[in-house]
């Protein structure tokens, strides 16, 4: 049943896909690179790196500290 499930949600998904065509992937595409080249997002992102950095590295000092005392 899962199977048949998923073909269908695929063919679904293609024939949808394949109705919007060219045209519209095109636009998601102009809009995809006009929004990678905005100063904007690219300050977002790097704020966004910063904080992600700054977690992993007081995780891995936690798990350093509660492995290091046992």
């Amino acid at each position: 049943m899962a199977k048949l499930s998923f073909l269908a949600g695929f063919g679904a998904g293609y024939v949808l896909g394949a109705k919007a065509g060219r045209e519209r992937y095109e636009q998601i595409r102009r809009v995809y690179n006009h929004a990678k080249d905005d100063p904007r997002l690219q300050t977002a992102a790097g704020v966004a790196q910063a904080r992600a950095d700054a977690a992993v590295d007081s995780v891995r000092n936690r798990l350093g500290n509660e492995t290091g005392s046992n």
